[in-house]
């Protein structure tokens, strides 16, 4: 299958679709981390569909505006207990209003574009209800990997993932403010230097899951 992996710098799935012999691309403004550049095309997502008879567009867009976290930072702080319309902009983020619904328009033209089977990978956030439905919800301890992550696929021509290993949930890391993450979220944000590279480690996609895409919609005819 000639397979376009959207929105990934990581190389994870792309890498897992040429395990098994598949002409596999990632995309990303980004140059690549996977260590393979020459299996990675640094360009728009939408000319890089332009470039071949894609069967299969796996794609990761930026959840920075589509987050549930984000819905935080649509209107003034002030503005809480008037009706969404007669909201302010909120101060520090006078366009976020704007850059989600971008967000929205640039997921539904992906998952609207030439390529005949798309799936589209998100947390839970605006996307339900700006979009549709997310088609399943996954986790990385369905598929091997102990650690929650929860992420919504949104498929077409393309059948629900069935679980490959289910495991435990991983631990969890505990704060000063009462507040809990998954540890491998709380190492990326303890690591990371910048908060580019803090959305890069959080937006990996984790290996079980790579592999589990590429092993059951590698054979789709």
């Amino acid at each position: 299958m000639k397979v376009l992996v959207g929105c990934e710098e990581s190389q994870t799935i792309c890498k897992a679709f040429r395990a098994l012999g598949h002409e596999a691309f990632s995309c990303d403004l980004l140059p690549c981390s996977g260590g393979h550049p020459e299996w990675h095309l640094q360009m728009d997502i939408f000319e890089a569909i332009k470039l071949k008879n894609w069967d299969l567009l796996v794609a990761h867009p930026p959840c920075t505006f589509l987050a549930g976290s984000a819905v935080q930072w649509l209107s003034h702080p002030e503005d809480k207990e008037l009706p969404f319309e007669d909201r302010r902009p909120h101060p520090k983020y006078p366009t976020r209003r704007q850059d989600m619904l971008d967000s929205v328009e640039f997921v539904k033209a992906l998952y609207n574009c030439s390529i005949p089977r798309v799936a589209i990978e998100n947390p839970v956030g605006l996307l339900s209800s700006k979009f549709r439905k997310p088609d399943q919800i996954i986790q990385p301890y369905m598929f091997g990997d102990e650690a929650t992550k929860t992420t919504c696929l949104w498929l077409k021509n393309v059948p629900n993932l069935k679980p490959t290993h289910i495991v435990g949930k991983g631990d969890r890391v505990t704060f000063k403010s009462g507040k809990s993450h998954p540890k491998w979220y709380a190492d990326a944000l303890a690591t990371a230097k910048t908060k580019q590279e803090r959305q890069t480690l959080r937006s990996k996609t984790f290996q079980g899951i790579a592999n589990a895409i590429a092993d059951q919609w590698g054979d789709l005819k």
